[in-house]
């Protein structure tokens, strides 16, 4: 029997009730992450990414399929995978600290207070945000908020770290300010990441795989494609070489042309 890999989704079909029937979002999607991969996901509005997304969070059931994080089933929320939104949802009446603190008691085990505070601010310091510790989030920006959110995602030491476009309503400068965080994070842990994102540049910047979907419904995955840059990766170092712009006109080929027809997926 073939080995499972560290994140392995078989057959995952994922259907909604609608009052003209059932819906179907994701039809048939087998995904294969390894321990240590950054997997981007990528495709237009509506096919399914973040339905993806959440069934892997254990938000969302499958209507059929299974999901195997380390050989166990995942079938509900669990602090084994964190999620990063948009949305930094931060209680704007606790500080920074305090905000990360909220996922370390839950997931610190035995660690005394002193222990939990300094892996509160270790996670504050990898991503730059030590000098915040005692802020409430309405006097932080857009970009200290998110930070603050992976700050906490990361402190829960997940096994696999979710993101569903954790950067998409930052501006252009902030948007690039967190991907270099999200690659010295990748230095520095080498985590499991699964990201979505609507970014062809950030998608093949980041990841080691983009995963390319086609339209919905009944998205499936249309293109699995390796990103060969070294890592760790410089940002102006990645973006001229070869490997870099064959990656981006790839996705690009795929976003705006192979798509539309899923018959020519296979050309």
């Amino acid at each position: 029997m073939k080995q499972r890999s560290y994140l392995a989704l078989e057959g995952i079909t994922v259907e909604f009730p609608t009052r003209a029937g059932r819906f179907c979002a994701l039809d048939g999607i087998d995904l294969e992450v390894e321990k240590g991969q950054f997997v981007a996901l990528i495709g237009h509005s509506g096919c399914g990414k973040s339905t993806l997304l959440n069934a892997v969070a254990g938000l969302v059931k499958p209507t059929r399929g299974a999901i195997f994080l380390d050989g166990e089933l995942v079938d509900a929320p669990g602090p084994d995978r964190a999620v990063v939104f948009q949305d930094h949802s931060l209680l704007p009446w606790l500080t920074v600290e305090e905000n990360v603190r909220l996922a370390v008691d839950k997931t610190a085990g035995g660690k005394s207070k002193a222990e939990r505070r300094d892996w509160v601010m270790h996670n504050l310091e990898l991503v730059q945000m030590t000098h915040a510790a005692a802020k409430r989030p309405g006097e932080l920006s857009g970009g200290m908020k998110q930070r603050v959110g992976i700050a906490r995602a990361i402190a829960m030491n997940p096994r696999v770290l979710l993101m569903d476009e954790p950067f998409g309503a930052l501006d252009a400068l902030t948007r690039a300010a967190l991907q270099d965080v999200v690659m010295d994070l990748q230095a520095r842990l080498n985590n499991t990441v699964l990201m979505i994102t609507h970014d062809v540049d950030e998608a093949v910047l980041l990841a080691d795989r983009v995963v390319m979907m086609t339209n919905g419904p009944a998205a499936r995955i249309g293109e699995d494609r390796a990103v060969t840059l070294a890592r760790p990766r410089n940002r102006l170092e990645a973006i001229d070489t070869l490997e870099y712009a064959e990656a981006r006109s790839a996705v690009i080929h795929f976003l705006h042309e192979r798509y539309r027809n899923p018959a020519t997926l296979a050309a």
